[in-house]
């Protein structure tokens, strides 16, 4: 049948966050070292050590936030090893992570606090900083952030004026500790609830007495529900004997503002794959939705106001080919991208309660948007769908119902819609995006839109690519943005050809 997307400017879900469209970098591979930071390497153009060439391409997207120095890594991490003259840093233990494409299991330290910060402040992205609780201390964590945060006249930040940063960076976000049911630690819910709320309160100490209201927590959680309320109902039990009112403590929730889960998603080989596993992953992906569910349900019953936002910080694709051995890379194909293009359109859809999202990773790792060899960096087909998905950015998302022809699984937990769409309202336009997951076949789609809004124009990805299509050093502006006709279909109708495997995007204005 034909699809038809209709969309409801009047029935708003809510403003869909510029942060849904962040990033992460680990200390994975070649993710840093190699894709970020090439230190006194001047086979590319460099600011104090960061590669340029993989700068600007960032710069181009407008990145809302970044994500650093883990994941695994950061659980093992410790601050002060990186900053300071890079001579007297320690060569440290990796204990997750190669770097590189080699086997080695080493951290120089190089790359730190102040170079990942000296990348936000050229990329102009807010950084988001994990904090280590599986390896270390609250007195670990508070200096990190007293380094990083106070105005004050004390030895840290008079160290990081030595080094070079005399004002403070003013990091809003913190994660307390990462995957702690896992390679985090490997605590039970209850045990990281106790370890949670002992962090978060020496760090909300410092932000409601040092520096007041300029930080942001965030909590591990898990993709499943149990694990979840066995969280929440310790971290609210914990505070049964505690002080109640006195110094304004009360509630545990205080020291919550966000709470994340993870997903990663596979079918078959990273390019090359049967038709069959191409649909396979899009069901896979759809899981997000039921994570994202899950915790919302969970924290609304149990947090009074319902004012803790989701976190989706670590998400995308993840093929067998991307193996420890090889530092985590795969090809990145249309089909990948085409799946990030649904899970955007799967959190537009949960704008009331998805405050943040981290693709994994940024550079040359898993789902990247940007690659890069020894003398160029180039993009992938899943930055082309963040680049057109950030026209969502800021603005409100509202109803878009799809009715589209589908596939079917029995094994499978979702089934697959052929077109997958979402809307939003800014300043006087209404931006649809809509993607074709059909490999060969072109789809006429129906938008219906109220008749305030008209006057369309559309562009498309990936047309005549096909969904196992990759982007090189060679071939990467093949994938950009093309223009694409959007023509009339009846009053407040309007019909657009959506080429196989392709992600469009139209703009109707007022």
């Amino acid at each position: 049948m034909p699809a038809k997307i209709s969309v409801h400017s009047g029935q708003s879900i809510d403003r869909i966050s510029e942060n849904i469209y962040g990033h992460f970098a680990e200390h994975l591979g070649r993710c840093i070292y190699g894709g970020i930071w090439v230190g006194d390497d001047d086979r590319v153009p460099t600011e104090e050590g960061i590669r340029m060439d993989t700068v600007e391409l960032l710069q181009d997207l407008d990145m809302p936030v970044l994500r650093w120095p883990g994941g695994c890594f950061a659980d093992d991490y410790h601050w002060e090893d990186g900053v300071g003259p890079r001579e007297e840093r320690p060569t440290r233990r990796n204990l997750w992570w190669a770097q590189g494409r080699e086997e080695r299991y080493v951290e120089t330290n190089e790359f730190g606090t102040d170079e990942f910060l000296e990348l936000c402040r050229l990329v102009d992205t807010d950084p988001y900083l994990a904090v280590n609780v599986g390896s270390a201390t609250p007195e670990e964590a508070l200096d990190w952030i007293e380094y990083c945060n106070s105005d004050g006249d004390t030895d840290l930040t008079k160290r990081r004026a030595e080094n070079g940063h005399e004002e403070p960076y003013d990091v809003t976000y913190w994660g307390i500790g990462n995957e702690n049911w896992g390679c985090g630690g490997r605590f039970a819910p209850d045990e990281y609830a106790d370890q949670y709320r002992r962090f978060a309160n020496y760090l909300s100490g410092f932000d409601d007495h040092i520096n007041p209201g300029s930080t942001e927590f965030i909590a591990c959680g898990h993709i499943t529900e149990e694990w979840n309320e066995a969280f929440f109902e310790r971290l609210d039990g914990g505070m049964e004997f505690g002080p109640g009112t006195f110094l304004g403590m009360g509630s545990p929730y205080k020291l919550l503002d966000h709470f994340s889960v993870h997903r990663y998603y596979q079918a078959g080989d990273d390019a090359d794959f049967s038709d069959e596993q191409h649909y396979r992953l899009f069901a896979r992906a759809e899981k997000i939705a039921d994570d994202i569910d899950s915790a919302a349900e969970t924290i609304s019953a149990y947090v009074p106001r319902g004012d803790v936002g989701i976190i989706v910080d670590e998400w995308g694709t993840w093929h067998p080919q991307a193996t420890p051995d090889n530092g985590l890379e795969q090809e990145n194909t249309v089909r990948d991208a085409l799946a990030a293009a649904g899970v955007f359109d799967i959190m537009h859809e949960r704008a009331d309660v998805v405050s943040m999202a981290n693709i994994a990773q940024t550079v040359n790792v898993l789902q990247c948007l940007v690659q890069t060899d020894e003398d160029s960096a180039w993009t992938t087909p899943t930055y082309q769908v963040f680049d057109l998905y950030q026209n969502h950015s800021g603005n409100t998302a509202v109803e878009a119902n799809v009715n589209a022809d589908k596939k079917y699984f029995d094994e499978e937990d979702h089934d697959v819609p052929l077109v997958s769409a979402s809307a939003s309202v800014g300043d006087d336009e209404l931006f649809v995006t809509a993607s074709n997951r059909t490999i060969e076949q072109t789809e006429t789609v129906e938008v219906e839109v109220d008749g305030a809004f008209g006057n369309p124009s559309g562009t498309a990805l990936f047309r005549e690519k096909g969904p196992r299509a990759y982007s090189t050093a060679v071939n990467a502006a093949e994938f950009e943005a093309e223009d694409i006709s959007v023509s009339e279909a009846g009053e407040g109708s309007y019909a657009v050809d959506i080429p196989a495997s392709s992600v469009v995007g139209v703009t109707f204005t007022k």
